[in-house]
């Protein structure tokens, strides 16, 4: 949220403000044995990774201290007791609100998170992720994605302003992997990788000319517009106001008002049957205990003979198992509530709850790892835009931080982007 006049904290150089961000402003409280403990589990643990991480101990000169790792990109631990304090109490939301508050830095981010995401499942040694019920933090009671909890969460994240995500993104307002004819892709060509994604989509789903095309999740339009294009009759729901209200700015200058409906209602307060139904990058704010309801609406408003087009950003089961009730940095300060699926667990849910299938899937992780880097180059060139909107320094480091904490998901293998179509399977014959 954009800054205001508050007491602030500096720290390391980065001002934070203590009112919008209490937790990066104060150092966590925790005794000196947990300290110290996580101290040595972390030393260890960086000193068996292809990293060089220096460790700036009082007025050393830059350039001087102590160096861990292997080799590779730099990690610079400008304070280290701030930083071995914040991850022995609060472990990731800890190293991100270390980031936040300047405590360390890396000329090559992504290239740092990408060794650290490449590593995610064996950073922690085995005799402590066993404990990890009794150490990582829990999901919040408060972002659960009931009908009014969604509301909240999705507003914290998407109303925070339009014209702040219209300075990274491109001219088709697309909040979501793009798909590239080749690497290294171009700043000037994600328009066009965009319109790809969106309409092989709308071909999975078979749309044309008079569908009834549902589609759960707005962003600010462009998938509705393209459908529109189509001849299709598009009903698009959103619970962002300003996506909303944009939207449908976009959708009437486009002369297409006639033909989609932009409204703000939940998904599962959605009534009647529809042709088709699409929805990209939706379900990972569903959150893990909806996820039953989301695939059985899904199946309740598709009429016989549809398909449902899904573009869904997933992870390994296995990490998705282990991590499933623990509140993460991304949760924290970028999508509360979020929890990313893994296809497995798609497949097995439309199994057990719908007469739903995975018909055809198709994952595609590097091209979204390339949107990412153009959105984060985007996003750092304009710096200075994004502060004249009123969102302060901690701001622009937690979204660079995000932004290439995401980027390092997709380039390490750890993250997936799928395309999935669900159908009926035809009378007599088994689901794929």
């Amino acid at each position: 949220m954009p800054a205001t006049a508050t007491a602030a904290t500096t720290t390391c150089s980065v001002v934070v403000d203590a009112t919008l961000w209490p937790d990066v402003a104060r150092q966590p409280a925790a005794s000196w044995l947990r300290t110290a403990v996580a101290e040595r589990v972390v030393r260890q643990a960086l000193g068996r990774l292809p990293l060089r991480v220096r460790l700036c101990h009082g007025d050393e000169a830059r350039g001087a201290g102590e160096v861990l790792g292997r080799g590779g990109p730099l990690l610079e631990v400008r304070d280290p007791k701030a930083f071995f304090r914040r991850i022995g109490t609060d472990g990731l939301i800890g190293f991100g609100e270390s980031y936040m508050a300047g405590e360390w830095e890396a000329r090559d981010l992504v290239g740092v998170l990408t060794v650290l995401a490449e590593r995610a499942a064996t950073l922690i040694p085995e005799p402590l992720q066993r404990l990890r019920a009794l150490w990582a933090p829990k999901q919040p009671a408060a972002q659960r994605n009931t009908p009014e909890g969604s509301r909240d969460n999705i507003s914290r994240h998407y109303d925070l302003s339009n014209e702040l995500f219209a300075l990274f993104l491109d001219k088709t307002l697309s909040y979501s992997s793009g798909l590239f004819r080749g690497f290294p892709a171009d700043r000037s060509l994600l328009a066009a990788a965009q319109h790809r994604k969106i309409d092989r989509l709308l071909d999975l789903a078979d749309v044309g000319p008079g569908t009834e095309l549902l589609e759960i999740g707005t962003g600010w339009g462009e998938l509705a517009l393209r459908a529109a294009a189509r001849g299709a009759r598009v009903r698009t729901v959103t619970l962002s106001h300003e996506q909303r209200d944009l939207a449908r700015e976009r959708i009437a200058a486009a002369g297409f008002a006639d033909r989609v409906s932009v409204e703000l209602c939940d998904y599962r307060r959605v009534t009647g049957v529809f042709d088709a139904v699409v929805s990209v990058e939706m379900i990972e704010a569903v959150g893990a205990e909806f996820w039953p309801e989301y695939f059985t609406t899904l199946d309740r408003l598709l009429a016989p003979g549809g398909r449902v087009a899904l573009q869904a950003i997933t992870m390994p089961h296995d990490r998705m198992l282990a991590s499933r009730d623990t509140h993460t940095w991304i949760q924290k300060y970028v999508f509360p509530g979020g929890f990313l699926p893994s296809v497995e667990v798609i497949e097995q849910l439309t199994a057990e709850h719908t007469t739903l299938r995975v018909a055809d899937r198709d994952g595609y992780g590097p091209h979204y790892a390339e949107t990412l880097r153009l959105w984060r180059e985007c996003f750092t060139e304009r710096a200075d835009e994004v502060g004249a909107l009123g969102f302060d320094e901690v701001f622009r480091r937690l979204w660079t931080f995000y932004l290439a904490y995401s980027e390092a998901g997709f380039r390490s293998g750890y993250l997936d982007v799928q395309q999935l179509v669900l159908a009926r399977p035809a009378a007599g014959k088994d689901a794929r």
